[in-house]
C-alpha cells in the first residue's frame, strides 16, 4: 500500500510541474481550471495528501523479524540466569550439608575416629567435587556476563554481539589456563576489569616486556 501511495505522489509531482510551465494540456479534463493557479491548487493538494498518506502507512510497517530476533536474546539471557540461580542454590545445600556434618556432635572417641578414617577419601572427594563445581559456576557465571556486556554494548545488531561475545569468551578461557607471571595477571586484571580482551593483550605485552629485560 505504501507503494501505491509513493507512485501516486511523483505523479502528482509531475503533473504540478508539468501544470505550471503548460497548463494547457489539462484543458480536457480541467476545463476553465486549466491555469497555472488552478494547476497548482489541485496537483499540488493531491500531492500533499498522498504524501501524508505514504508516509502512515510505511510507519505502519510491522517489524516483526527484530522483535523476535530481540526476545531469543532475552530469553537466551533469562535462561542463563535461571541457571546460575539454581547453580547457586544448589553450591548453598551442599554446604549446608556439610555443615551439619561438621557440627553433629560425637560422644565416643573411638567412634569418631573410626569414621574419620572411614569416610577420610569421601570428604577429600566431596571437596574435590565442590571446587570443581565452584569454578564451573565461576565460568558460567562470567560467561553471563560477558553475553549480556556484548548486548549492552552492541544492541540489536546481532552479528556483533555474537562477535564480541566469542572473542571475549575466549581471552576469558586463555587467561583462566595461565599459572606463570601471577603478578602481572593480577595487574591487568585490575586494570581492565571484564574486558578479557585487554587483559589478556595488556598480560602479554607485560611479560615480553619483562622478559627482554
Amino acid at each position: 500500500m505504501d507503494n501505491l501511495f509513493l507512485l501516486l505522489f511523483l505523479v502528482s509531482v509531475i503533473t504540478l510541474i508539468v501544470g505550471l510551465i503548460k497548463p494547457d494540456i489539462f484543458v480536457r479534463f480541467l476545463k476553465e481550471r486549466a491555469t497555472r493557479k488552478g494547476t497548482a491548487i489541485i496537483f499540488g493538494i493531491s500531492a500533499l495528501a498522498f504524501f501524508i498518506l505514504f508516509g502512515i502507512t510505511i510507519e505502519s510497517t510491522p517489524q516483526m523479524p527484530q522483535v523476535a530476533q530481540e526476545n531469543k536474546i532475552f530469553e537466551n539471557i533469562e535462561t542463563d540466569k535461571q541457571t546460575v540461580k539454581t547453580n547457586d542454590e544448589q553450591e548453598k545445600k551442599e554446604a549446608t550439608n556439610k555443615n551439619e556434618i561438621i557440627e553433629k556432635p560425637n560422644t565416643q572417641k573411638e567412634e569418631i575416629a573410626n569414621k574419620e578414617t572411614a569416610t577420610a577419601p569421601i570428604k577429600k572427594e566431596s571437596a574435590a567435587q565442590a571446587t570443581a563445581q565452584a569454578q564451573q559456576t565461576d565460568r558460567e557465571n562470567m560467561l553471563t556476563i560477558l553475553k549480556a556486556n556484548a548486548s549492552s554494548k552492541w544492541g540489536t545488531n546481532y552479528e556483533m554481539v555474537q562477535y564480541e561475545y566469542n572473542n571475549q569468551a575466549g581471552a576469558y578461557e586463555w587467561i583462566m589456563s595461565q599459572t606463570e607471571y601471577s603478578n602481572i595477571m593480577t595487574s591487568a586484571k585490575q586494570k581492565w576489569g571484564d574486558d578479557y580482551e585487554m587483559v589478556k593483550y595488556e598480560y602479554n605485552n607485560q611479560v615480553e616486556a619483562y622478559n627482554n629485560l
